[in-house]
């Protein structure tokens, strides 16, 4: 499972996650894992686009959180992949994991609980973040690349 922030443009026309310019990145970083978009399942904490796309408010996160924590429970899924500050820091809240920046937080893997779920959580930056700073892509990119070591090492995808 792969949690976004929330929908841009695109995204909130065609009512499918990650279809603009992340989501053309997010495909290929998922390629390198040995994943498609079929394999995995990917969503946002807030479920339609904040206006003027700025970033989602509390209440807005809040009120959107339920259909998420129903969609994890629902998927039961090994792994949650949180795509920048605002799904790490919700997921984090439920995993009753420490969160302080996804600087810090990315590129590690921790095991938690969500849901009386065992479940393996992975920050890493949002894509969109890539599209605009060379060394947030460097990062995303060396992120995914420990991503498929971890999901090889748990024999979840094949070499």
């Amino acid at each position: 499972m792969l949690v976004g922030e929330g929908p841009g443009y695109w995204e909130d026309v065609k009512g499918e996650p990650f279809v603009g310019a992340a989501g053309k990145l997010l495909d290929a970083l998922l390629a390198e894992c040995g994943l498609s978009r079929e394999q995995v399942f990917i969503t946002n904490i807030v479920k339609c686009r904040p206006p003027r796309n700025r970033e989602p408010q509390p209440d807005e996160i809040q009120a959107c959180t339920p259909y998420l924590q129903r969609q994890i429970q629902v998927i039961q899924p090994r792994f949650i992949v949180t795509l920048g500050k605002h799904s790490t820091t919700y997921v984090f809240s439920k995993a009753n994991l420490p969160f302080s920046n996804i600087t810090q937080a990315h590129g590690k893997f921790h095991q938690a609980t969500i849901s009386d779920m065992p479940v393996t959580v992975f920050a890493t930056f949002h894509p969109a973040a890539a599209l605009y700073s060379a060394l947030y892509k460097e990062q995303l990119t060396e992120d995914f690349r420990l991503l498929r070591e971890e999901l090889l090492r748990q024999r979840i995808v094949r070499p």
